[in-house]
């Protein structure tokens, strides 16, 4: 039997593809989980124009992330925590930090797009990555300065 598929289904194929496979697997799993559906000629037009939309859809995107890139890659952070000995932070920079200043500066990025392997807990420069669309990525200069000490 063909099926289209709806979902990326792992050893099967991606989204939109069309496979054959046993009948039992097709009836049993994929067309009641509706991961797939049958291959008619109505359904394969309807794919080829979900196809053709998101095409476009991944276009514009693109498009706008490479504009917000050129923004972005001019942007400075500065944030001033509390360091204690060897200039170790007694908190951290985070990826939700980040994007919370950059919403400050105009710029609405989700912490999830920020591609930070693990929280800054040092002072010093970094070059942190965001991921704004599956081919283009930004790079954010952070500065991670330590807090003076109060005189006593």
């Amino acid at each position: 039997m063909e099926v289209i598929l709806r979902e990326d289904v792992s050893s099967l194929g991606h989204r939109g593809d069309v496979v054959k496979v046993a009948d039992g697997y097709a009836r049993n799993y994929l067309l009641p989980r509706k991961l797939a559906k049958e291959a008619t000629a109505a359904n394969r037009s309807e794919i080829e124009q979900m196809k053709a939309s998101a095409v476009r859809r991944s276009a514009k995107e693109k498009a706008e992330a490479e504009q917000l890139v050129t923004q972005l890659n001019t942007v400075a952070l500065v944030f001033t925590r509390k360091v204690g000995e060897g200039d170790h932070l007694f908190g951290s920079v985070t990826s939700g930090d980040i994007a919370q200043e950059l919403a400050a500066k105009g710029f609405n990025i989700d912490r999830r797009k920020v591609q930070l392997d693990e929280s800054l807990k040092s002072t010093g420069e970094f070059h942190v990555p965001v991921k704004l669309h599956r081919e283009v990525t930004a790079h954010i200069a952070v500065t991670v300065k330590g807090e003076e000490a109060a005189a006593e």
